[in-house]
């Protein structure tokens, strides 16, 4: 295709639904910029920093070339723009999330009229970051829910 789309997210922490996400928007587009968004309102349980270093890794053990990972402070439709990307990824779930994203889409459209979202369907429709630190909290093995270069992040 020989485009660039970028894959926005807190990504705290990287789930095997976001490397799902990824592979397959990874198949499609020449580049992918997996962007972990900074904001000031929501608290990172994992830094920033450490996330980016395990995603980079789980994308090296995954074969996964195309693909790179910056954090951005900022709007993500604005990222878009300074780069030249018109493709932004989201992964659904389920109905719910296509109705939050659809919203997001919108405004991103008001930000930078020329930024598409491009959905793709989790295969792993359970799995959320949310629910990932939830089972963690209680003790819970969540080896299972996050890629392994991603575990070292929760212990």
């Amino acid at each position: 295709m020989g485009k660039t789309a970028i894959y926005p997210g807190f990504f705290d922490p990287f789930t095997n639904g976001h490397l799902d996400i990824v592979r397959k928007a990874a198949e499609i587009f020449e580049q992918v910029d997996i962007v972990i968004g900074v904001n000031a309102e929501k608290k990172r349980s994992f830094p920033a920093e450490r996330v980016a270093q395990a995603i980079t890794e789980t994308l090296t053990r995954n074969g996964i070339q195309n693909c790179r990972v910056v954090i951005w402070e900022g709007l993500v439709a604005e990222y878009a723009r300074l780069h030249g990307i018109r493709y932004m990824i989201r992964g659904l779930r389920n109905n719910m999330d296509y109705n939050y994203e659809e919203n997001i889409a919108a405004v991103n459209k008001l930000i930078n009229p020329e930024l598409e979202s491009v959905y793709f369907r989790s295969n792993n429709i359970a799995v959320s970051s949310s629910m990932v630190k939830e089972l963690h909290s209680y003790g819970k093995d969540v080896s299972g829910f996050v890629p392994p270069a991603i575990l070292p992040l929760l212990y």
